[in-house]
């Protein structure tokens, strides 16, 4: 019983992965438009688009962590 709790919870944690994958293409869907509409500032808006993936990215590698020590301090 305790077993399934833990892989309940370790899942739960890892469903900030599918928030940053959305975010991620979204912001990147955004990213090409503005590009397409105004072509001159494509360097400061793949700066920005870069930026914010990371730290986009930083939320799903926090539920990872998150999800890693639910599985291993549990036991």
């Amino acid at each position: 019983m305790t077993g399934t709790i833990i892989a309940i919870g370790a899942g739960i944690a890892l469903l900030c992965g599918i928030g940053a994958g959305i975010g991620i293409g979204l912001a990147t869907g955004k990213a090409v438009d503005a590009i397409a509409r105004q072509p001159e500032m494509a360097g400061q808006i793949r700066t920005t688009l870069l930026l914010g993936a990371a730290l986009s990215e930083a939320t799903a590698v926090y539920g990872l962590v998150g999800a890693i020590l639910i599985i291993f301090m549990l036991k």
